[in-house]
């Protein structure tokens, strides 16, 4: 802040930077001595001032540093207030509050017809499980399980529907995947 504070003020006196460019006026035939000494006492005299004032100026902000540092501010602190305080400015604002407004009536039509699409596409499987052709596979599925059945040497022959033969024959699975640890368990021990 000091570079900041010092790009504002100058830090050369006026007469030693301008010098050439106020002689060269040559206003100085048009004063008295008396306004020449008078003009140039008040030039030291706020020469002296500015000199003071950024004494006071640097020794303010050194004492700011030292207070941020007891409280525990930071620049990382001041960056997340900051942004803190822009978020909720920019929050308050007329167009925020229209686009906010907008995007969520937005996403409450997406989100209804996101609904409408499942219901629907529910709705077909619904139809095709009840269709003809679902049927037909079912009981050609039905068919192929209750041979297969036969063949490995199931007594069942009852047939049942599409959800018993696939929960019978889960069942029959694992009670062969059960029987094959078993069985290697017997193995182990007997080695």
């Amino acid at each position: 802040m000091e570079a900041q504070a010092q790009g504002l003020l100058e830090t050369e006196p006026l007469q030693g930077r301008d010098g050439d460019a106020i002689g060269s006026a040559d206003l100085s035939s048009m004063l008295s001595e008396e306004e020449k000494d008078e003009l140039k006492a008040e030039l030291v005299q706020l020469e002296e001032e500015i000199t003071t004032l950024r004494q006071v100026l640097s020794a303010k902000e050194r004492h700011l540093v030292e207070i941020k540092q007891k409280l525990g501010m930071n620049l990382m602190n001041e960056l997340k207030q900051n942004f803190s305080r822009s978020w909720h400015d920019m929050q308050t604002t007329a167009a925020y509050k229209k686009t906010h407004e907008t995007l969520s009536h937005a996403g409450q039509k997406a989100t209804a017809a996101f609904s409408n699409v499942g219901t629907a596409i529910s709705r077909k499987f619904g139809d095709m499980r009840n269709s003809p052709t679902f049927k037909s596979f079912e009981e050609r599925v039905e068919t192929t399980v209750t041979s297969l059945k036969t063949k490995v040497g199931g007594t069942n022959h009852s047939g049942g529907s599409f959800e018993e033969v696939l929960s019978s024959t889960a069942h029959a699975s694992s009670q062969n995947a059960s029987a094959g640890v078993r069985q290697t368990r017997e193995e182990d021990l007997q080695c």
